[in-house]
């Protein structure tokens, strides 16, 4: 590859960087319901997580328990 070569493709790569830029800018500004559900889903993401590792932590109950739990018994 020349240097022309590899010039040509960095200047390339730098219009497509700014080019992407751009884009996911205008659609943070455009799309901010989005970005809100992604941040909400990520949120539920780490509380369901953090309420998994505490239930490895806790002790085991039976089926029936859980049941009469969910009922409200």
């Amino acid at each position: 590859m020349t240097t022309v070569s590899k010039t040509i493709e960095i200047e390339d790569e730098i219009r497509l960087k700014n080019l992407f830029k751009e884009a996911f800018s205008e659609v943070l500004i455009e799309r901010q319901d989005v970005l809100a559900e992604i941040v909400m889903e990520a949120i539920e993401d780490f509380a369901l997580i953090r309420a998994i590792q505490e239930g490895e932590d806790s002790e085991e109950v039976s089926e029936e328990e859980v049941l009469r739990a969910l009922r409200g018994e």
